[in-house]
């Protein structure tokens, strides 16, 4: 008797469980805006000499803007699809050059400030799941809501952003939402595979298990560093991405670690070779060639305290021996920091954020900037070395319904550009920030 009624109490419980998942809706469409507005403000600073790329020692204030249109749609069993128009314009501080942990995320490395559209991103998606345990999964820019598997395979094709499946970061990824500075936003030294707006062409595989995935991509390489048209000859331009995730619990609160490794190919300049071309003005870009590579790692992990408070931490290298093409000019990154909501004093979607990064650079990329050297970001025509520290701390205020934010935002820069002779520079900046 006993034994039956438990038999029907587990019945029970199960059918509950299958009734629920059964009422949730799977979206068929899904439509999402945002629109970014950052102005920042940076007062004079020292600096006995400057070069080409040098941030401007002269106070100074810049805003950008960003609009986009998320829109995605199933298509059939598994199958999705997802199409962003993105409006981009304004600058940044001394044109987006100077500090290699650049303070504003959303800013990019064009000539123009006049906005301008484009797609940002245009992707198939196709899904194979199996296995009784779902997740459900909330609407969200370019998510679609519904119920999925834990247990799947997918293969996303076409126009996106590396950051949309690779070096998540609970606490630190969005410069929309969170922390501003660049090397904040991702792991500093992956010279991740972007044009010059940030978005690739190429092909990310994902396995997914309860506690782990496991993610890799094939992209494309532009013909030139920061630039927007892509290498046809995909044999000897191309990167390779690989990307391990681990979540779990520690008394009762979600982590997650995660590891990447990346390997770029393609027509790179040689940072020692172009100094032993030309020891006093070295040119990297004179010295491209087929068959270069870059190569490193980033491990970034984030754990939750409390319901309320988390910390985070990320560290990258990369080898350094060939020009940055991509992101940042930065080949070794430490960042840490920890983010709290405001509960405790009764604004519980307002948060408090405090970010400290220190960036360094090769050996043979010091060599090369201290000849007199340039990259594309960075280059004061001279250098006397030591590490880019950045602190950050912003608060946001959440203004209504989850849906506007305001955030004030403050950074202090030791060594921009790693060049002891120059700074410290204070940025301060303002951030307006709408989403539905």
């Amino acid at each position: 008797m006993k034994k039956n009624i438990l038999l029907f109490i587990v019945s029970l419980i199960a059918c509950n469980v299958a009734c629920a998942q059964d009422t949730v809706k799977q979206e068929r469409y899904s439509f999402h805006f945002q629109q970014t507005i950052i102005s920042q403000y940076k007062p004079s600073f020292s600096a006995p000499y400057s070069g080409l790329n040098s941030l401007s020692p002269k106070s100074e204030t810049q805003s950008s803007i960003t609009t986009t249109f998320f829109g995605g749609a199933r298509l059939w069993k598994g199958a999705e699809a997802y199409f962003n128009p993105e409006l981009s314009g304004g600058a940044g501080l001394s044109q987006t050059l100077g500090v290699a942990g650049f303070p504003n995320g959303e800013t990019f490395r064009v000539g123009a400030a006049e906005p301008k559209i484009y797609i940002a991103r245009l992707y198939f998606k196709q899904n194979f799941e199996w296995g009784n345990e779902k997740d459900t999964i909330a609407p969200d820019q370019n998510v679609l809501g519904g119920l999925k598997s834990k247990r799947y395979f997918s293969i996303a094709v076409g126009k996106f952003g590396m950051a949309d499946f690779f070096d998540d970061n609970n606490f630190s990824h969005d410069p929309r939402t969170q922390f501003m500075n660049w090397a904040l936003m991702d792991n500093g030294a992956w010279d991740y595979p972007a044009n010059t707006r940030g978005y690739v062409l190429g092909a990310v595989a994902e396995l997914g298990q309860p506690t782990w995935s496991l993610r890799f991509a094939f992209t494309m390489v532009t013909t030139e560093a920061n630039e927007s048209i892509w290498d046809a000859k995909l044999g000897k331009a191309n990167t390779e991405t690989i990307e391990y995730e681990k979540r779990y619990k520690i008394g009762g609160q979600k982590g997650t670690v995660r590891v990447l490794g990346f390997l770029n190919n393609g027509k790179f300049g040689n940072y020692d070779l172009a100094v032993a071309q030309n020891p006093t003005a070295p040119d990297v870009d004179s010295t491209q060639a087929y068959g270069r590579h870059k190569y490193g790692f980033g491990i970034s992990a984030d754990q939750y305290l409390t319901k309320d408070f988390g910390v985070f931490a990320k560290t990258s290298y990369n080898d350094g021996h060939t020009e940055t093409w991509f992101f940042t000019e930065i080949d070794r990154s430490f960042t840490f920091g920890g983010v709290l909501k405001g509960t405790q004093w009764k604004r519980g979607e307002d948060e408090i954020g405090l970010a400290f990064i220190i960036n360094g650079l090769s050996q043979p990329h010091r060599n090369y900037l201290a000849a007199g050297g340039y990259g594309f970001l960075i280059g004061d025509g001279k250098l006397n070395y030591a590490p880019e520290s950045i602190a950050e701390l912003y608060y946001k205020l959440n203004v209504y319904q989850k849906k506007f934010y305001l955030t004030g935002d403050y950074q202090f820069i030791l060594n921009p550009a790693y060049n002891k002779d120059r700074g410290p520079v204070n940025v301060f900046s303002l951030r307006a920030h709408v989403e539905f």
